[in-house]
């Protein structure tokens, strides 16, 4: 055991001590703190307004696109060919040319309105130009059936959905689908980065130490399986150190940020006031959306979720960690070990990429096979734990997990003890088959 922890120590002091960290752990809250950042910069506005040129024969559509403010629309009197002329020596994105409706019907004008343009448009402003004309066309046969646009939008009902989850107990919280699948997603995204970046550190770390030979000296002293063991515990606790600086970092980085960008003088402290005792009233909790976050965030079990996160994080990247270090155990190479990753990402990404259809139905055949299966249970079961699965599956899941990375570290050992000090030789299925075997 003591061993272990040397190797642990040694790996861990080794590469924590790398410039490749520091700035890794640097740069990665400031990439994380700029998404979240962003839609606050991209939605002010844009100094440059582009101008769109509208030719109208009927005169029907000028006032729709008159009210346009995301961008500058010019309405021109003159013929078609004479706009024409004008265009091609002008600055604007488009000439959009509506054609006379008293010579055609509604349904020909729908298939030959004409956009001119310098180059192909944006499809946001393609967007804007039909939805303009449709509104127009749809009053217009709203008129001819003897209904106006208002008496639709009267008819029209918005039905928020209240969901609120009833506990054994009998007690009943505020719940939102929407937060869960949010939570599912992101628990299962992280431990999918988690497997590839650090279970891809240790394959490269036991290759270098098997092209260098370092691995002759170090295997005199140790065993194989504890030098693997400690080689896998100790790239683990680097990743657990650098996400940890890295969610300390970004909440510093994006806290700051936040206060740049948020002028303090121009808040009302009677406003603080009036959102704050919003924040302890239900009936005015409707209008703030983070106190209606922060309220459905509550009838969430976070203590089981961040303990059933911890225990799929270190399970999972045990797992895969241990048949990483048996691939780079294996090949002298980076461009042999493509046969052997293979095999072992398809579960990973069929996980990641299942997971999505999975949140539609929690409970589906699949969800509960996908959360059972060792290879796949640390994305799919972290995804499902929001929906609160049944505690026998959680368990069974749990369970299943201990076993497949005890078979796992079974097989990469057995792999690991040979191919560590194997050289020359061309390795294959069949040839990991036989140092399986090997007693």
């Amino acid at each position: 055991m003591n061993k272990i922890i040397l190797i642990i120590k040694r790996e861990y002091l080794s590469r924590v001590r790398k410039k490749s960290f520091l700035i890794m752990t640097i740069l990665g809250p400031i990439l994380m703190a700029g998404l979240i950042l962003a839609p606050l910069l991209i939605e002010s506005p844009d100094t440059d307004q582009q101008t769109l040129w509208v030719c109208d024969d009927s005169g029907l559509f000028e006032s729709k696109f008159e009210k346009l403010e995301a961008i500058n629309t010019q309405i021109l009197k003159q013929s078609v060919e004479e706009v024409k002329l004008l265009f091609k020596e002008s600055d604007a994105v488009a000439f959009v040319h509506i054609p006379d409706t008293s010579g055609i019907t509604l349904k020909e004008l729908e298939n030959n309105v004409n956009v001119f343009a310098h180059k192909p448009i944006s499809m946001t402003t393609k967007k804007m130009i039909s939805r303009n004309i449709e509104a127009v066309i749809e009053s217009i046969k709203l008129k001819n059936e003897g209904l106006t646009r208002e008496t639709i939008n009267k008819t029209r009902a918005d039905v928020n959905l209240n969901t609120i989850i009833m506990s054994e107990s009998g007690t009943e919280q505020i719940g939102s689908t929407e937060i869960a699948m949010g939570l599912s997603m992101f628990g299962g995204f992280l431990i999918y980065i988690f497997i590839f970046l650090y279970g891809a550190m240790v394959m490269r770390g036991v290759m270098e130490e098997k092209t260098s030979r370092i691995v002759e000296i170090i295997i005199s002293s140790v065993k194989p399986f504890q030098l693997m063991m400690g080689k896998i515990i100790g790239v683990a606790l680097v990743g657990f150190t650098q996400f940890a600086l890295w969610i300390l970092l970004t909440f510093a980085l994006s806290t700051v940020a936040t206060r740049l960008l948020i002028n303090p003088a121009e808040l009302n402290p009677t406003e603080l006031i009036e959102v704050s005792e919003a924040a302890l009233s239900p009936e005015i909790t409707q209008g703030n959306d983070m106190s209606i976050i922060l309220t459905q965030l509550s009838s969430f079990n976070i203590p089981l979720l961040l303990g059933m996160f911890l225990f799929y994080f270190v399970g999972g990247y045990l797992m895969y960690g241990s048949l990483f270090a048996a691939i780079g155990a294996s090949v002298e190479s980076e461009t042999d070990t493509q046969q052997f990753i293979m095999p072992i990402t398809i579960p990973l990404l069929f996980a990641f990429f299942s997971l999505q259809i999975i949140l539609e139905n929690p409970d589906s055949s699949l969800a509960f096979w996908a959360s059972i299966f060792p290879l796949t249970s640390p994305i799919v079961m972290m995804g499902r734990l929001p929906f609160d699965p049944p505690m026998w599956e959680i368990a069974l899941s749990m369970v299943l997990l201990i076993i497949g990375f005890i078979f796992t570290s079974w097989i990469a050992g057995r792999i690991y003890r040979v191919g560590i000090l194997m050289y020359g030789q061309k390795v294959n299925y069949k040839t990991l088959w036989k140092w399986i075997k090997q007693s």
